[in-house]
């Protein structure tokens, strides 16, 4: 069979096979605390549920618009709007099927092959997927270790900027390291935007969830909003994983496109479950407010009990619903050399089953130190305190 060459440059999610891993250790009979895979494991809030059950009754089980149901559209345009201090009408916005499509369709609209894209890493893998299979270069930049979290490493992202530089991803609020951009790194990021007349993917999948301090947009920039596409997702704040349901916004050339791709890819995204998302912008908040004082909880207990292991330290990140701690002490002290060894030890040992550094990009020239994420979106507080309890014993002792 001649599968198609572009196939080859295709990437995936390696956090699936640990997941995989992970099930077929339970599946012994034995003990499992999944930190590995960023599902959640808590309800959407019921008036959202409700109201995609009304919108079924009504009929809402057809096609519906390429672009999406007008009156989410709307109310998306006016969230977003007032949450970042931009001007968005329902022309910026187009509806998706998840928060993933927005990173294709970014890269179709506007990347054309052998442009060079700046992608951060580590970093969610679907990005360097996505520029590679459709034909860009995709050109890394790291992160670092501030005072208080994880920074862009705007350095080296200034250095990889060429004459073929084109794109550029920016995941604040990222996903795995919780890194989050402080206002003067917005300003400078915005000087090399405009110096070399760049377009920006804006992930912001996880802007609402937040914990302290307020979230903050760079395409509120002067000058970005024209530049910058925000990929937004239903998905984390209103705990709809599985409902795929996300959007592009941006500028209406940009997003008409997009919406042309749409008729091409699935036609259009589920008619009900809008009608839901519209109840959970505009409705009761007190379910999705209950969201985010859970995540709150297990944020700060496993990075209390992170921080009392020896050779592990953790930064508290504002947002997100990710760790990602420095274990190179850890690693030491137990005698393992590289992740693989590490992440098997971790579970077969603890049955705490974590991602390493590897499964968000491949390692960069000078990297020194051994890091793990932990997502807890998807376990609950006492098993926290017991899978990472159990961790602590192993490498300690």
């Amino acid at each position: 069979m001649r599968i198609a060459e572009r196939i080859s440059r295709l990437g995936t999610e390696t956090a699936f096979a640990v997941s995989a891993e992970a099930a077929a250790f339970a599946a012994k009979g034995n003990k499992v605390y999944p930190f590995h895979l960023g599902d959640m494991n808590i309800p959407t809030p019921a008036n959202v549920v409700e109201a995609a059950e009304k919108a079924i009754r009504d009929g809402k089980t057809g096609y519906c618009p390429n672009a999406g149901v007008p009156q989410l559209r709307e109310v998306l345009a006016a969230d977003v709007s007032a949450s970042r201090g931009v001007e968005y009408t329902m022309e910026n916005v187009v509806i998706q099927p998840g928060g993933k499509p927005t990173i294709g369709k970014f890269f179709l609209a506007l990347m054309n092959p052998g442009d060079e894209v700046l992608y951060p890493n580590p970093g969610y893998p679907i990005y360097e997927s996505q520029i590679e299979f459709h034909g860009g270069k995709a050109v890394p930049y790291g992160l670092i270790e501030g005072e208080k979290n994880f920074e862009l490493d705007l350095d080296a992202i200034e250095d990889r900027i060429t004459p073929r530089t084109k794109l550029m991803v920016l995941n604040d609020l990222q996903n795995p390291t919780g890194a989050e951009c402080t206002q003067a790194q917005f300003e400078k990021l915005a000087e090399l935007v405009l110096k070399h007349d760049l377009y920006v993917l804006c992930d912001e999948a996880y802007f609402d969830i937040r914990y302290e301090g307020k979230s903050s947009s760079f395409a509120a920039l002067a000058g970005m909003t024209e530049r910058c596409v925000i990929l937004y997702t239903f998905s984390k704040k209103f705990a709809m994983t599985g409902w795929r349901l996300g959007a592009a916004i941006g500028p209406k050339e940009i997003i008409d496109v997009i919406a042309k791709i749409n008729v091409n890819d699935e036609s259009c995204s589920n008619h009900f479950i809008q009608y839901g998302a519209i109840e959970g912008l505009t409705g009761d908040q007190a379910q999705a407010k209950q969201i985010l004082a859970i995540l709150k909880e297990r944020r700060d207990t496993a990075v209390d009990i992170l921080n009392s292991i020896e050779g592990v330290n953790c930064f508290r990140p504002n947002a997100t619903f990710y760790l990602y701690p420095n274990i190179t002490g850890a690693m030491k002290k137990k005698g393992l050399t590289d992740y693989d060894s590490m992440r098997k030890a971790y579970l077969h040992k603890t049955g705490v089953s974590v991602c390493t550094r590897l499964h968000f990009g491949r390692a960069l020239k000078g990297e020194k130190d051994f890091y793990i994420r932990l997502a807890y979106s998807g376990i609950d507080t006492p098993e926290i305190n017991e899978g990472l309890g159990r961790l602590k014993v192993f490498i300690e002792n």
